[in-house]
């Protein structure tokens, strides 16, 4: 058993803590909407700032919004680092699994390793309901040594465990991932308003798609989003359209383009101009049947 940190309870934190727990470990827990009561009836405990987390546990885990988030929760007054330098001579593992720069990533790794302690990135891929059902696609930039003492943990919220690289690869593999599921989200919401517009039921087209080379996880669950018109998180277009900032600021860096990536992130510019910042992403296809002047039609059983 360890004493395990997590700060963050959000849609993506709550049942990753809840599977911590529910795995043999003592939880310290702080959000800035206050814990679950649920997850406090599992046997977590409830502390009013992440410099107490910090204090009491050993493994300390983030699951914020954005960037600056994890900058204020790590190194703000009564932040994490505020408890680790009370602790100086205990050396403790930070574990980032936010969806964060990765530039800023390393920067945040070099000062925590300068307490004496290890930091480690690894976001998630997979959603709520990945999250629920403890099935996440974890990313993960460490040490090698770290990377082995902590997979335990993160197998305890994830299905797959992957340590990419050090410090800032799981973010970099992360906009990688972003890069993709977006991309893939924009093309079936156009091949499922495509074959509507053109008077073939959506469903069908979906379930023949779904049998060929043009399967994907994308089309299983975002597809039937879009036909049943079931736009609540999910995950919210405002966070990845988050995302998608972070990778055009990233390749504009590295000198690379992404144009199509650079599109997806438009559509999701326009979803939030008409009060979409909390759909889901597979709501984006409402933006293209807007240009089409067209619904996709949900067909009689």
């Amino acid at each position: 058993m360890a004493n395990i940190g997590f700060i963050g309870l959000g849609i993506m934190g709550k049942p990753m803590a809840g599977h911590l727990i529910k795995g043999g470990h003592r939880l310290f827990l702080h959000s800035r909407s206050g814990v679950p009561k649920d997850l406090l009836a599992l046997g977590g405990e409830d502390f009013s700032s992440p410099r107490l987390v910090a204090q009491h546990a050993d493994v300390i885990i983030t699951m914020l919004p954005d960037t600056p988030d994890v900058e204020k929760v790590l190194f703000a007054e009564n932040g994490i680092v505020e408890g680790l330098q009370s602790q100086a001579s205990s050396a403790k593992i930070i574990i980032d699994m936010s969806s964060i720069s990765p530039l800023k990533t390393r920067q945040f790794a070099e000062r925590i390793v300068q307490l004496g302690c290890d930091y480690v990135d690894a976001p998630v891929s997979g959603g709520d309901v990945g999250a629920q059902n403890a099935t996440l696609t974890i990313m993960v930039g460490a040490s090698s040594a770290v990377f082995e003492r902590i997979k335990p943990i993160l197998g305890l919220m994830g299905k797959t465990v992957t340590h990419v690289g050090e410090n800032g690869a799981g973010q970099i593999c992360k906009v990688a991932n972003q890069i993709i599921v977006s991309s893939t989200i924009e093309a079936v919401a156009e091949a499922l308003l495509f074959a509507s517009k053109a008077g073939a039921d959506p469903e069908k087209v979906r379930q023949a798609l779904l049998g060929g080379f043009a399967a994907s996880r994308v089309l299983e669950v975002h597809g039937e989003r879009m036909i049943q018109r079931r736009f609540e998180p999910g995950f919210r277009i405002e966070l990845h359209q988050k995302d998608l900032d972070i990778a055009l600021e990233s390749a504009s860096a590295l000198g690379v383009s992404l144009p199509n990536t650079a599109t997806v992130r438009e559509l999701f510019s326009a979803c939030l101009a008409h009060g979409g910042a909390k759909w889901d992403n597979s709501a984006i296809v409402k933006m293209l049947e807007k240009l089409a002047n067209h619904e996709i039609q949900k067909y009689p059983e």
